[in-house]
């Protein structure tokens, strides 16, 4: 199978973007889909709402990539001007799709309920030289035009809009007109060592890796992610090739790997809690929920999460953990001994089997010379054991706080791995 590379390339149009209102999800999302599927992103480009800057990306990334992906600026109002430009861009005119025209008149009818109005249904208009691509969550239709063995296609901004594009029409669209390689993907994470530390770990291992086989250090918050990347003509080679790699980079790394998939911290603990039948709550302070937020956004976490108690203030330490009042005034809130009080009490409380506590300084203001902002309490206790740590974070308070949750389930972890040995021996 002939599998020349196809490039690709991103470009999100909006002022929006340019300025920082807006974060720009939808170009990661689309390089990962591509990537998935054996396109590589080769450029991402974001222009603001403006003709020749637009104009100009079209023939640059042109140059660049077989195939350009274009979001933003279809919507009904006067500064949407992508589809216009893309009409005289690639010399055709605006006419009435009637597929598209019978979407918006559904969709106002069914769902908004009120009448519309004429730049709704403008929104149906498209360059007669393109090929529609229907759009089954909104009203602006996406737009595919070929044009010197180029393919550019425009879709909505709206992200929730532009993936139903991407993958019921857009991506299997690509997997027929081009001959892909195979990509194969094994991700691991590791927790509580740095980057520079696993690089020169398996350092080795890294450099006899053949070429068509890559490895990424993907760094967040406390987490190292480390992905395996394969590429060939063959699927079933490939993926053999990687897995035996992946297999050898567990070993190297099994003290610190958490979850041998690509899944959040938080996920491979909720594994861990279901497959033990183990139960978990959490007391919070610094963090304000966050710990317990990251843990329900995973499906199924109702089996094992039993609730929280955001303890923000010390009478709820006090009056709902328990934590006493002579510790609160003589150590604080933010010390040892109220953390091990409150991860005791909300154990107690909601009757399981693990708890996490956590209080804080996050910033910027509230430290001191004594307690300086980003110190840090936190407390996990178990089936026999209460294990405490203090952390000494640096960043500003965003940072602090998911640095704190990270720290905190991570030592979840390590506890009930350590009690597990324990009950071993």
């Amino acid at each position: 199978m002939d599998t020349t590379r196809i490039n690709a390339s991103i470009i999100t149009i909006g002022d929006e973007l340019l300025i920082g209102q807006t974060i720009d999800t939808n170009s990661a999302w689309m390089a990962q889909e591509l990537n998935a599927i054996g396109i590589w992103v080769k450029r991402r480009v974001a222009v603001g709402d403006v003709r020749d800057e637009i104009w100009n990306a079209l023939t640059e990334e042109s140059k660049h990539s077989q195939i350009v992906l274009i979001t933003g600026g279809l919507g009904p109002t006067a500064d949407d001007i992508t589809k216009p430009l893309l009409c005289e861009y690639f010399s055709g005119r605006l006419v009435v799709d009637e597929g598209a025209l019978q979407n918006v008149k559904n969709i106002f009818e069914r769902i908004i309920k009120r009448p519309m109005l004429e730049s709704n249904l403008k929104q149906a208009e498209v360059p007669d030289v393109c090929r529609v691509i229907q759009n089954k969550r909104g009203t602006a239709p996406g737009m595919w035009f070929d044009k010197n063995d180029v393919v550019f296609i425009s879709m909505p901004g709206v992200p929730h809009e532009m993936k139903g594009m991407m993958t019921d029409y857009v991506l299997p669209a690509f997997q027929e007109k081009y001959s892909l390689p195979a990509v194969v993907h094994r991700t691991l994470l590791t927790a509580g060592v740095g980057e520079s530390y696993l690089a020169e770990r398996i350092k080795e291992f890294e450099q006899a890796l053949p070429p068509n086989i890559k490895l990424a250090y993907l760094p967040n918050y406390g987490l190292v992610k480390l992905r395996l990347t394969g590429t060939g003509s063959d699927v079933d080679a490939i993926t053999d090739e990687t897995e035996s790699l992946f297999w050898q980079l567990q070993d190297l790394l099994a003290d610190v790997m958490v979850i041998n998939e690509d899944k959040p911290l938080e996920e491979a603990i909720g594994r861990m809690l279901t497959d033990r039948g183990k139960t978990l709550a959490t007391a919070e302070s610094c963090t304000g929920g966050f710990i317990s937020s990251l843990i329900t956004a995973i499906p199924g976490s109702s089996n094992y999460f039993m609730g929280g108690v955001v303890s923000y203030d010390n009478n709820i330490k006090q009056n709902v953990l328990g934590v006493p009042k002579k510790i609160l005034e003589e150590k604080g809130a933010v010390s040892e001994e109220t953390v091990i009080e409150m991860v005791k009490g909300i154990k107690r409380l909601m009757l399981t089997d693990y708890a996490i506590a956590v209080s804080g300084i996050m910033g910027p203001g509230g430290g001191t010379d004594e307690k300086p902002v980003g110190t840090v309490w936190i407390a996990v206790s178990g089936k026999g054991e209460t294990v405490c740590q203090k952390f000494n974070l640096r960043f500003d308070r965003k940072r602090n706080i998911e640095l704190t949750a990270t720290n905190a389930l991570n030592a979840l972890r390590l506890l009930i791995i350590n009690e597990e040995n324990s009950n071993s021996k």
